[in-house]
């Protein structure tokens, strides 16, 4: 019988130091070997074998981290050292992270940060049924018109957007929120029916809330909050 196996990009995850879609773009790189091989996407691991990145072996799992970051406008959601406006640097955590997901340059509010591989390919995998709300102040008075066309969903990279929940705050601004994940679709929603964003801040990621929390800084999820998130991703079945 076949000894027990696990894809590679899932046993990198699963020590911590990143998440599957970075992975594979290592593997893609040529950073990481098996048995001082390097690998190829599909190879599998089975106990006993040496995996290495950059020719340094892979540790064990660290303690989980799980971090609520309030980003400000500027820092670019990248664990890329060589962009100097990159999340990693500016947070200056003394352990390694990396963001869950993205939030653009331009945009502030909440992000998530691990060293836990595992639940940002969970979370990543979701990203079509979590919630995510925004607040968003646009160059001109709104509409019913544009209430109504933004709830009802637009067409956005070649696709239409869910319908989703959209309200108005003030004559500029307004709530949305999403549970789709397309690149700039809020702002891509907006210019399509004439807008220009001009903030955009998010505001919750499922049950997590920036409430309270400064700009610029950070804090560690609660036991409630870890609970419950845990909770919502319970269901979902994991990839072999």
């Amino acid at each position: 019988m076949d000894a027990p196996s696990v894809s590679l990009n899932k046993f990198v995850a699963g020590t911590g130091i990143c998440s599957r879609r970075e992975a594979d773009r290592w593997i893609e790189a040529g950073r990481l070997a098996i048995n001082g091989t390097i690998a190829v996407k599909g190879n599998r691991v089975v106990a006993g074998d040496v995996v290495t990145l950059d020719g340094k072996e892979i540790g064990h799992r660290p303690a989980p981290i799980y971090l609520a970051f309030h980003k400000p406008a500027g820092v670019t959601s990248t664990t890329d050292q060589k962009d100097p406006d990159n999340i990693i640097d500016f947070i200056n955590y003394p352990q390694r992270i990396f963001p869950i997901g993205r939030l653009d340059k331009a945009s502030t509010g909440l992000i998530l940060l691990t060293n836990d591989g595992d639940i940002v390919n969970q979370i990543l995998r979701a990203e079509n049924d979590h919630e995510k709300e925004y607040i968003v102040t646009v160059d001109k008075p709104i509409t019913d018109s544009f209430l109504r066309r933004m709830s009802g969903g637009l067409p956005v990279l070649g696709q239409r957007t869910k319908q989703c929940t959209v309200e108005q705050l003030n004559v500029r601004i307004f709530r949305i929120v999403l549970t789709q994940g397309l690149n700039r679709q809020i702002r891509r929603m907006c210019e399509f029916l004439g807008y220009r964003v001009r903030t955009l801040k998010r505001i919750r990621i499922m049950n997590i809330e920036l409430t309270g929390l400064p700009v610029g800084h950070y804090r560690p999820l609660t036991e409630s909050e870890m609970e419950q998130l845990n909770a919502r991703l319970e269901g979902m079945e994991p990839e072999q």
